[in-house]
C-alpha cells in the first residue's frame, strides 16, 4: 500500500490553509447582510455586489414613501418631496465599481427615453469626491444628476431596500414616492425598462 510522502502531506496542509484563509476573507468582505454576499476578488476594488435579484412590490405591499434630503454634486439641494407625482429611479453607484461602469450607458439610455415622460433619474454616489464622480460621468456620457452620499446619510435612510455596501442597487419609486421595484446588482436594460414602464402604468 502506498503511503503519502511528507511532501504530499505538506502540500495538502498548505492548500487546506489557503482555502480556509480565502473563505475567511470572503466572509469578512461580505459582512452579515445575506443580500450582499458577492465580494469582488483580484482587482483591488473591494466592492460588494448584490445577488442579481429583481423584486417588484405590489401596490398594497409597498411601504411608506421614501423621505430623504441630499445635495447634488453641483451643490443643488434635492428632496424626496420634489419627486411627488413622478416615477423616480435611484441608482446607487461609485466610480471604481465594475458593474456600475457596465450599466452606466443603459441607465443613460433609459433616462433619455423616459425623461420626456416625466421619469426622474438620480445617481446616489456612495464613495466618490466630486472630481472622480464627474470624470466617470464624462467617460460614460451620464447626464442625469448624482447625489454625493459619502457620509452615508441617504444609504442609511434606505437600508430597508439597499443592503449596506451592496453596489450597484437600483430602485424604482412610484408616483407616491414608495419603492415599487428593486434590482440588486448589475442591471439588464430590458429589465429596468419593464419595471419603469410597469410603474408608470400603475
Amino acid at each position: 500500500m502506498n503511503t503519502p510522502s511528507g511532501g504530499g502531506l505538506a502540500r495538502r496542509s498548505i492548500l487546506t490553509g489557503l482555502a480556509a484563509a480565502a473563505s475567511l476573507g470572503l466572509a469578512a468582505c461580505a459582512g452579515p447582510d445575506p443580500l450582499a454576499q458577492q465580494a469582488a476578488a483580484g482587482d483591488n476594488k473591494n466592492y460588494i455586489a448584490g445577488d442579481g435579484s429583481v423584486q417588484e412590490y405590489a401596490e398594497e405591499s409597498r411601504s411608506a414613501p421614501v423621505a430623504l434630503n441630499a445635495t447634488l454634486y453641483d451643490g443643488t439641494p434635492v428632496s424626496s418631496a420634489d419627486w411627488a407625482g413622478s416615477v423616480t429611479v435611484l441608482n446607487f453607484w461609485y466610480a471604481a465599481c465594475a458593474p456600475c461602469r457596465v450599466e452606466a450607458p443603459h441607465l443613460e439610455a433609459l433616462y433619455q427615453e423616459f425623461a420626456p415622460k416625466g421619469v426622474r433619474f438620480y445617481g446616489i454616489n456612495v464613495r466618490d469626491e466630486k472630481p472622480t464622480a464627474e470624470a466617470f460621468e464624462r467617460t460614460f456620457g451620464v447626464t442625469y444628476p448624482s447625489v454625493q452620499d459619502k457620509d452615508g446619510k441617504v444609504l442609511l435612510a434606505m437600508t430597508r431596500f439597499v443592503p449596506p455596501q451592496a453596489v450597484p442597487t437600483t430602485l424604482v419609486l412610484d408616483k407616491q414616492g414608495r419603492v415599487a421595484a428593486r434590482i440588486l446588482g448589475g442591471l439588464e436594460k430590458s429589465t429596468l425598462k419593464a419595471l419603469i414602464t410597469s410603474t408608470l402604468q400603475a
